[in-house]
Parts: C-alpha cells; structure tokens; sequence
C-alpha cells in the first residue's frame, strides 16, 4: 500500500474548494454528491469529519454565516467549506 491512501472525500473537497476560488464556498452537500450522487446523504458524515481535519490543518476553513466557526469541533448546523484567504 501507499503510504498516502486515496481518501475520495478529501480529493472532493479540495477540488470543488479550489475550483470555486478565494472568497467562494462549496455546501457539504456538493462535496457529497461528488463521491456518490446515489448515496450522497451517507457520505455527508465523512464529509464533515474531513472538513473538520482540513481545517485544523488549515487546508479549508469551514464557515458559518460567512464567517470562519471559531472550534470546529463543536459548531453545529449547516455549513460551507472555502479556501483561506491567502
């Protein structure tokens, strides 16, 4: 095996994040339907555990009300996913 394993949902949110550019999110849902357009409500959990890895990394920011959430552990509702601002 590799030692970076193919991770669909991370691959998913890094391009639909780098396509839409700075300044612009992507919902959980079109990162979702990018791994499985049939079972895209199964993959919304993994979405969201990866976002959350991301954004510790620093990688994506996870927004909500347009504004990045202060602990990504704890934030609660819908939410968006965006590149930082560099």
């Amino acid at each position: 095996m590799s030692e970076a394993q193919a991770n669909p949902v991370r691959e998913a949110i890094l391009e639909l994040t780098e396509a839409c550019g700075a300044g612009k999110t992507i919902s959980a849902e079109q990162a979702a339907r990018a791994v499985s357009e049939k079972n895209f409500q199964r993959v919304l959990k993994d979405v969201r555990a990866e976002a959350i890895r991301l954004h510790k990394a620093g990688i994506v920011l996870i927004y909500r009300k347009g504004k990045p959430v202060e602990d990504p552990d704890t934030f609660k509702g819908v939410y968006r996913l965006g590149r930082p601002d560099v």
